[in-house]
């Protein structure tokens, strides 16, 4: 065991990848530095309770951590997030070794915990209470030097979908001030971040709130988007109650807005959207999408779908079929129903057989397997540029030898994305880091989950 060592495992949503790099860039700060799980003094875990069987996940990882760490009380052990939330001082007696849970609001104070709980043994703590309004962390410089950043604008929920347990575990909405998102987005950039993407649960509800300071959403895109230094700029996720024309319209006004938007959809029939209490329905979602194609004609949408809601009929699955066909999303996360403590669907009769959700989601996959494919393929011969995140992990991009590819000096393969989120391939020069360089390139070749790209001449 190294002392003042920390290993953080990380579960669930972008906004759980950014709290932990957000706690090692404060524990860092501290003089603590990373080590492998089995060597680590401080070992955090920090939770996610959205898909099936959080605390089972949960309780395996704790298990890990007990088998790599031989659970004989040295190493502080840490639960944060969702299920921390939900579980609370339950934990402790669930698993000896824990000695701090930190919920939604309480990894802000996480790493002062976790300092005095280092010097006294004996001490365990409980962070779970909500706080009435956004809690801002300690700055803390970024630990990773790749061209792209993720920032938290609000936290929290304020709708109750039936089906989710957001609004228990990460608490009602909360705006952050728009004033201290702008100085972290500039710090970003100062860094050596070239895109920024903005989160919350309701990312588009930003400033609809008592804590609010004013700023709208869209005025709040305008005053990123037009930081000295940012390339690019994105944001997760939206509900599609709350896009309003001027969100819509900032597709087609903010040059650094990139044309991609995951627009969670949930359900195709008008009868499972009512009983989500997503308050809109199969024909304002279609109005949405035509708006957004007007404002941009060429952005990508992704979307959410849950398959085997209660009460859901063949019928009611065969429209969201219908919806994603005349959607054409370039992808989806899709994943069955199921119960989540707190939620209200978790009360409601008609529960789908596990059988037949899986069996719809199976040709749900298929069908986006197929739509996603076809949007792929439509993007071989065109132009576009990417910003480059490191060396390619496969070796994708154009071979050596292909056709109108021959090679002055050697090359080797990295890999950037597009516009539209995509990962794409390509061969540069040896010799040089060209991380966080935008690169214009032609597509020449469309795999299963990705491009291939070449780059444009310098004299065209």
């Amino acid at each position: 065991m190294q002392p003042r060592s920390y290993h953080i495992l990380t579960f669930g949503c972008q906004m759980n990848v950014h709290d932990s790099g957000w706690l090692g860039a404060a524990l860092e700060a501290r003089g603590f530095v990373p080590a492998a799980l089995e060597d680590a003094e401080v070992v955090v875990i920090n939770t996610c309770s959205v898909r099936e069987k959080p605390e089972q996940k949960v309780m395996s990882a704790l298990g890990r951590v007990r088998q790599a760490t031989g659970g004989d009380g040295r190493v502080l052990v840490a639960v944060a997030g969702c299920v921390a939330q939900q579980l609370g001082a339950e934990l402790f007696d669930r698993s000896p070794q824990v000695r701090l849970v930190a919920g939604s609001d309480g990894i802000t104070d996480a790493p002062g915990a976790i300092e005095r709980l280092l010097t006294e043994p004996e001490a365990r703590l409980t962070l779970c209470a909500f706080t009435e309004t956004f809690s801002e962390k300690e700055a803390a410089p970024r630990r990773s030097a790749g061209p792209s950043a993720l920032l938290t604008i609000m936290q929290g929920c304020d709708n109750f979908c039936a089906y989710c347990i957001v609004p228990f575990t990460r608490g009602r909405q909360k705006s952050r001030n728009a004033g201290a998102i702008l100085e972290e987005c500039r710090q970003r950039i100062a860094e050596g971040a070239r895109e920024i993407t903005l989160l919350g649960q309701n990312v588009n509800a930003y400033g609809q709130d008592k804590t609010g300071d004013g700023t709208s959403f869209s005025r709040l895109l305008e005053q990123v988007a037009t930081l000295p230094g940012l390339a690019r700029l994105r944001y997760v996720t939206p509900h599609p109650k709350d896009m309003g024309p001027e969100d819509v319209a900032a597709f087609g006004s903010l040059p650094a807005l990139c044309p991609r938007l995951h627009l969670p959809l949930q359900a195709g029939s008008d009868a499972v959207l009512a009983r989500m209490r997503r308050r809109y329905d199969s024909a304002g979602f279609l109005r949405l999408v035509e708006d957004l194609r007007a404002a941009r004609p060429d952005i990508a949408l992704s979307t959410d779908l849950i398959v085997g809601f209660p009460g859901e009929t063949e019928s009611d699955f065969q429209a969201t079929l219908d919806m994603m066909e005349a959607c054409g999303f370039m992808s989806s996360f899709s994943f069955c129903y199921s119960d989540r403590p707190g939620a209200a669907a978790a009360r409601f009769p008609d529960k789908v057989a596990p059988e037949v959700q899986h069996e719809r989601l199976l040709r749900l996959q298929a069908l986006q397997d197929r739509l996603g494919q076809r949007w792929l393929d439509a993007r071989v011969g065109q132009a576009t540029t990417l910003l480059i995140e490191g060396k390619s992990p496969r070796q994708e991009a154009t071979p050596a030898d292909a056709p109108g590819c021959a090679r002055a000096v050697p090359h080797e393969d990295w890999q950037g994305r597009d516009p539209y989120g995509v990962p794409v391939h390509v061969a540069l020069p040896e010799g040089s880091d060209h991380t966080g360089r935008l690169v214009a390139v032609d597509i020449v070749a469309a795999k299963r989950h990705s491009l291939v790209g070449r780059p444009v001449p310098a004299s065209r």
